[in-house]
């Protein structure tokens, strides 16, 4: 990650949607502080794959495209498969239902296939 202007660890390349990067340089105090509570997670005992599969999980119970999307790429650059990607999102049809579940893994399909 590459400090900005404003002081916001902004990722290289496409890793951060561009509505997001618009929006902290609009906000460079809100888009710190989010990032302060991201890195708070940090400090447990779990490793980055486990932290990134288990966001994923929340992200497809919350319907959130880009998040998902996000986490999943996130989660294969710490060692996740794309087995493990998918098996993550599939445990999400008992909790947010079958529909939902099904609209994830194409987002995170989609996006795996990117990669």
């Amino acid at each position: 990650m590459a400090e900005d202007a404003k002081g916001l660890d902004i990722p290289a390349g496409d890793d951060v949607p561009r509505t997001y990067q618009r929006f902290t340089e609009r906000f460079p105090a809100v888009g710190r502080a989010h990032e302060a509570v991201g890195r708070a997670g940090d400090d447990g005992p779990l490793d980055r794959k486990t932290v990134e599969l288990i966001k994923l999980g929340i992200c497809v119970g919350a319907g959130l495209e880009s998040a998902s999307k996000s986490h999943a790429r996130r989660a294969v650059q710490h060692g996740a498969s794309p087995e493990e990607v998918e098996h993550a999102v599939s445990l999400a049809v008992n909790p947010v239902g079958l529909p939902r579940t099904v609209m994830a893994w194409q987002w995170v399909t989609e996006q795996l296939a990117q990669e």
